[in-house]
């Protein structure tokens, strides 16, 4: 393993040599995230560490010697797949981790069931975020714009990675309309089963990097991991020929080492991607439409019949894809919904507290009272006496 060295440490008067799980990404830029990131309060041999996997009672976490089963942390950020952590002993003298370090970027979406609005942290300290495509069924415009928008929300770098190009005669077709699509995005062309398209992939992975491949199920992202990685880490599943889906042959985030540092970031399969807070995201994907929006006529324009209205304009001149301007809707008013739960749950958080206030307050009041009727029965009590003698 390598070790990364620092003229300054946060810890003691020494120089701290910093050791971390290379394999899993740790690099000289990793150590001095840690080094700025050296609380106070930080145990003395505390070390650095990657959270690899997430299972029900256990966190998995890469060290600079090996693996390590560890148990949740009893305070601090909840632990995700690709968190950067601080390891220690607990109050038992066990190994724990001791500390999240803050994230760098995080992938996230809005908890699969309806009702929820709390967000989901899918992976950390992603570098880039390759959303599959296969060629071999349809091409599902809303999920991938929506995706992408996650994608370029997470804070890193997008990239589409079209998968099983051998398998479809319209592949030549598929890739056309995702670049057109994905403007601004690059696209890579991939065949595990042939070995096409590897040494591209590769080249946008630099040393150090983390990469996570977001897509459906069946979508063929374990077979593209185990061709990256020359080696079986992922079950493969067949595809159902009717329906083109297949089964979730990964079942957890995990990180998967490449050789040259690199890291690999798998996620089971998702059937739907709620966006959480993607603001950003969808400036980056529809910076078109906002374009667009500057040129209306009115600033309040509702895009509707407003006169001078441009998004309505090139909508007539079909310069605008009524598909794309449906999409922008249906994602914005998405987002709007989780907002508007979001204020109710803030609402109603800001009421019970006023309601504990009032009460508390009403309390006290009738404390008080009950004080002063309490002096003033006393009081009379004593003139009653005096007025006896």
């Amino acid at each position: 393993m390598n070790t990364f060295a620092s003229s300054s440490n946060p810890l003691s008067s020494s120089t701290l040599h910093l050791r971390g799980p290379v394999d899993y990404g740790f690099t000289e830029e990793t150590a001095g995230f840690f080094r700025a990131n050296a609380s106070s309060h930080l145990q003395q041999n505390a070390r650095p560490g990657r959270v690899v996997r997430l299972d029900r009672n256990r966190v998995l976490v890469a060290s600079d010697d090996g693996l390590l089963h560890l148990p949740y942390p009893s305070h601090g950020l909840v632990p995700a797949t690709g968190d950067w952590v601080w390891l220690g002993h607990n109050a038992a003298g066990e190994p724990a981790v001791v500390e999240v370090l803050p994230r760098r970027s995080a992938l996230s979406r809005k908890r699969a069931f309806e009702a929820s609005s709390e967000e989901q942290i899918l992976g950390s300290n992603i570098d880039i975020v390759a959303v599959v495509v296969p060629v071999d069924r349809p091409l599902t415009h809303n999920r991938l714009e929506r995706t992408l928008v996650a994608a370029w929300d997470s804070g890193a770098t997008p990239l589409v990675v079209i998968t099983k190009a051998d398998l479809a005669r319209l592949a030549d077709d598929v890739v056309g309309e995702v670049i057109l699509q994905a403007a601004g995005v690059d696209v890579v062309t991939t065949s595990a089963e042939q070995g096409d398209g590897l040494d591209e992939l590769r080249q946008h992975i630099p040393a150090g990097a983390t990469l996570v491949f977001l897509g459906p199920s069946g979508a063929g992202k374990s077979t593209l991991i185990n061709a990256l990685a020359g080696r079986e880490v992922q079950q493969t599943g067949e595809v159902r020929a009717g329906d083109g889906k297949g089964k979730h042959t990964t079942t957890s985030r995990e990180l998967v080492p490449l050789a040259g540092g690199a890291v690999l970031m798998d996620t089971p399969g998702v059937r739907g991607f709620a966006l959480f807070d993607a603001d950003e995201g969808m400036e980056e994907m529809f910076g078109d439409l906002e374009e667009l929006f500057a040129e209306c006529r009115f600033a309040d324009c509702a895009h509707q019949a407003e006169p001078g209205c441009a998004v309505q304009e090139a909508l007539a001149e079909e310069t605008l894809d009524p598909r794309r301007w449906a999409s922008y809707l249906k994602l914005q008013r998405e987002l709007a919904a989780l907002a508007r739960k979001h204020d109710a749950a803030a609402r109603r958080a800001y009421q019970r507290e006023w309601h504990q206030k009032v009460v508390s307050a009403e309390r006290g009041q009738r404390a008080a009272e009950r004080y002063r009727h309490d002096q003033a029965e006393e009081r009379a009590g004593k003139g009653n006496k005096r007025r006896k003698r």
